[in-house]
């Protein structure tokens, strides 16, 4: 059997610890007796603790219970997949943690992490150089803390073949399942998901559904200018306008948003258009056009190539899945 070894951090979120046993452990062969509801299991799942008496939180962190792992971090030394849950951020991973996941990934295991698990990868040099996610909440913190790191807090996960990265909580899920698929096939992928109760397949490029802050004062220099550019963004603004206001040069102007934001000012005005029409489709009526043009994109046809880029479903089915009824 493939097997999967779970590492266990004290601290760790009880969700994000649960899903691999309950996606792995219910994969199992086509091949089934007569009768049985089950084949033969496909995976064999390894929970590998740093020490004993690890404690499991919830939401904030907040300890749920103690848990002492069945197996020693050792044990992950012989597994073919190695996966990091997510755990509280304020504490550094420990120094044979980290030497465990380089050796693995040295030896040719498939190493991933779920939710802020993708920091202890990032701690162990794997992501150096690649794109990864994690939740959007903890983006801007791993990004500040790993440079080397592309971090991309728009998607569900990303799949280097050797290296991947999930997003919050419940995208555990949807890259468990992933590798399932990708180990035994789309049938055996789609009985588990049957299993579990969750659709078959959410690609990993499809959006995070964030909630985005307003610019604050500490956006630096820039957050005049960000304001402004909010309170128009049903106008068609250029670069130049951009620079005017800010009193800058355009290629001044470029270098201080990507060194802020990471994206140059036309690629943040388009962002928050998209956020707006976000916003716009769940709490009004307004139909696609309206919001189009409310949103700076002139017609429905913009808003939907561009939306469907960010957020990868169109307007009209994030309205049906957000707007409350």
């Amino acid at each position: 059997m493939h097997r999967i070894a779970v590492i266990a951090l004290d601290r760790v979120d009880s969700l994000n610890l649960a899903i691999p046993g309950q996606v792995f452990g219910t994969a199992t062969s086509e091949d089934r007796p007569a009768g049985a509801v089950f084949g033969a299991p496909l995976y064999e799942v390894l929970v590998c603790g740093e020490r004993p008496g690890l404690a499991v939180t919830g939401r904030g962190g907040a300890e749920l219970f103690q848990l002492t792992a069945p197996h020693a971090l050792s044990a992950a030394l012989t597994a073919d997949t190695v996966i990091v849950p997510g755990a509280r951020l304020d504490i550094e991973p420990a120094a044979e943690v980290l030497e465990l996941l380089r050796q693995a990934h040295g030896r040719g295991a498939r190493v991933a992490s779920i939710c802020s698990g993708a920091s202890v990868l990032a701690a162990a040099g794997l992501l150096d150089g690649r794109r990864a996610t994690t939740h959007w909440t903890s983006a801007e913190s791993l990004a500040q803390r790993f440079p080397r790191v592309e971090v991309d807090p728009n998607v569900l996960f990303v799949d280097h073949g050797d290296v991947l990265t999930s997003a919050g909580a419940a995208t555990g899920l949807d890259l468990c399942i992933h590798m399932v698929r990708n180990d035994f096939g789309s049938a055996v992928a789609a009985d588990v998901a049957r299993h579990v109760v969750v659709p078959p397949q959410r690609t990993g490029d499809q959006a995070q559904f964030i909630v985005h802050h307003e610019p604050t004062a500490d956006s630096g220099s820039l957050e005049p200018t960000m304001r402004w550019l909010q309170g128009r963004l049903g106008e068609p603004l250029t670069l130049s306008d951009i620079a005017r206001h800010a009193a800058v040069s355009p290629r001044t102007l470029n270098r201080r948003f990507r060194e802020q934001t990471g994206m140059t000012p036309l690629q943040w005005l388009l962002t928050q258009r998209v956020r707006h029409a976000q916003e716009l489709l769940e709490t009004t009526a307004l139909s696609v056009e309206d919001v189009a043009r409310h949103c700076g994109f002139g017609t429905a046809i913009n808003l939907r190539q561009h939306f469907g880029r960010r957020v990868h479903i169109s307007p009209l089915a994030y309205r049906r899945a957000f707007q409350p009824r």
